[in-house]
């Protein structure tokens, strides 16, 4: 079950991952998964649609033989995202996202350890979920930081366009979220986020190989902070 669960975070749906696990849906009944199905397990309209095109994808990718082809019965069978790539890694064109906050190391010595954690924790959720409101996909977690992949696993024409808007998203989810703490006595949070779209390689385990990560990193240290 935990590869449904992993599949479902690689999408940015990782809030339906309890729901799959409840109602007993693995990758073995994940391809008979209709609408209506996704519909009674409390799925987004959007989040439908996004569910179907992965499931779609992943079981053509898993289904890539000849009609007539003999093939084992579990050969049907979608897979995680990590396995789809070959072990020399798969090429592809992706806009990648590095966000973390400005400051964190003189912030976190003002605050004991558990309120740093629990108020970065806070931030990381905001971030991750504007990420998977957009499509894309929170590669790691480093930290009071975050990668994340617009393109894969599934590419779309508008990626770089969809990590533009997750990064104003994630800026507006900031704000919510220092208005929200501002009577606690927390300091304000400030995030500073780099882009960079290019062809890079991403392996069987899911790393990111290429130009565009270091550029986006690159960005982000110079970035403004809000």
């Amino acid at each position: 079950m935990r590869g449904v669960e992993d599949w479902l975070n690689s999408l940015g749906l990782g809030e339906y991952a309890q729901r799959f696990v409840e109602n007993g849906v693995d990758f073995s009944t994940l391809p008979d998964l209709t609408e209506d199905d996704l519909k009674e397990l409390g799925v987004l309209l959007g989040h439908r649609r996004r569910l179907l095109r992965a499931i779609s994808t992943l079981g053509a990718t898993a289904n890539n033989v000849t009609p007539n082809a003999v093939r084992p019965v579990d050969a049907a069978l979608p897979r995680p995202p990590s396995t789809i790539a070959s072990a020399a890694g798969e090429r592809r064109y992706l806009t990648i996202m590095f966000c973390d906050l400005v400051g964190s190391t003189s912030l976190a010595a003002q605050l004991d350890p558990e309120d740093w954690g629990n108020l970065v924790g806070a931030y990381l959720d905001a971030a991750s979920a504007a990420v998977g409101q957009f499509g894309g996909h929170v590669l790691k977690k480093l930290g009071d930081g975050l990668m994340a992949l617009f393109g894969f696993p599934q590419a779309q024409e508008n990626d770089s366009e969809r990590a533009v808007r997750a990064a104003l998203a994630i800026q507006r989810a900031l704000a919510e979220l220092n208005a929200k703490n501002a009577a606690t006595g927390a300091p304000e949070l400030a995030a500073r986020i780099g882009l960079a779209s290019g062809p890079v390689v991403v392996d069987a385990t899911g790393e990111v190989f290429g130009d565009a990560p270091n550029i986006a990193m690159v960005a982000r240290m110079e970035a403004r902070t809000a």
